[in-house]
């Protein structure tokens, strides 16, 4: 499948975070919406495109550059 080549990590993502909804625990904040699976997922799933507002976050060894 094409989509597993291309997958997009949400935890490494800057817009990903985990909710309080024990119904839908993860979350965008880049496309506003709540999932039970990895919004990139939900994003394919729905548009068969993979995610394009992915960013990766950063990290601390690389904000001392």
């Amino acid at each position: 499948m094409a989509h597993e080549k291309e997958k997009i990590d949400c935890f490494a993502c800057r817009h990903f975070y985990v909710t309080w909804d024990k119904k839908y625990p993860k979350g965008c904040r880049a496309m506003g919406f709540k999932t039970r699976e990895m919004p990139s997922i939900a994003v394919f799933k729905s548009s068969g495109l993979k995610c394009l507002r992915y960013e990766p976050k950063e990290t601390p060894a690389l904000k001392n550059r």
